[in-house]
């Protein structure tokens, strides 16, 4: 299981989302975890749900997994507290073994549908301390439980429509994500502009693969976010993607040490 508890209120806080590319010599690390889930994260304050996912070769959106790619997806309460856990332990554990890594904090702008039958909402400006800049960069994250009888079905469409993405002019990074083979996937996008995010939603592969998933009913349940981004670092694919941002607050609550890890339509659709 990779949320922290069951939710049943809608979600509202910024995002944080965390890409990386371990060494190859830290695959069995990487490995755990995925293995270990939500589990290691379970003290970090204002922490309201992870997500560990693996990726599809070279971090795309492929049957064929990667070794070396993955990405966490959280949720926290405020601002300060996503700042702080990037700062972080568990997150410099990742810097030290990862090959290249990025990370961006993120406000919700608009959400549709659900995940895990958790709704989200857009994030609430007390939740920001003024952390806002309508010129940077937006990013868009889409996840779907695939029913598994049509996945055959949706996956003829998904490796042209993602091409696509990754070679859209104004996208500065893309990721497909997953948290289980086959039928439950999300891909997360950094565009430039809206203006760039939309050419890209109503043309081509993409176009035809969501009046397909619409057309044949591909999902049990999907869910569509647009984000603002906050702040970012890192290096993707050889690209250098920065952003600062002012620093947390010193009253913010300080995050404890790392535990040991045991083994214990008018936007881009899901495809």
């Amino acid at each position: 299981m990779d949320t922290l508890a069951p939710l049943h209120d809608p979600l509202s806080g910024v995002v944080v989302v965390l890409l990386a590319d371990f060494l190859r010599q830290h695959q069995g690390w990487g490995w755990l975890r995925l293995v270990a889930g939500a589990s290691p994260y379970k003290e970090v304050p204002g922490l309201t749900t992870v997500k560990v996912m693996g990726s599809g070769h070279g971090g795309g959106f492929s049957l064929r997994p990667s070794a070396t790619h993955q990405g966490l997806i959280c949720t926290f309460t405020h601002f300060d507290l996503a700042m702080k856990f990037l700062g972080s332990a568990w997150v410099q554990a990742y810097r030290d073994r990862a090959r290249e890594l990025w990370s961006g904090v993120l406000s919700v702008q608009s959400a549709r549908g659900q995940w895990d039958k958790q709704a989200w909402l857009a994030t609430a400006p007390d939740a920001l301390d003024g952390q806002v800049d309508p010129q940077g960069p937006l990013a868009v994250l889409t996840r779907a439980s695939i029913v598994p009888t049509k996945a055959m079905a949706f996956w003829r469409y998904a490796p042209a429509a993602q091409a696509g993405l990754s070679q859209s002019k104004g996208c500065l990074l893309s990721m497909g994500l997953g948290e289980a083979p086959l039928v439950r996937q999300c891909t997360f996008s950094l565009w430039q502009d809206t203006a760039s995010m939309l050419q890209y939603a109503h043309q081509g592969a993409h176009q035809v693969a969501s009046a397909a998933a619409y057309k044949h009913q591909f999902f049990s349940e999907s869910m569509f976010v647009r984000m603002q981004v906050l702040h970012m670092s890192g290096v993707w694919q050889g690209r250098a993607l920065e952003m600062p941002s002012a620093p947390a607050r010193a009253d913010a609550l300080p995050l404890p040490t790392e535990p040991a890890l045991g083994l214990h339509d008018l936007e881009p659709s899901h495809v």
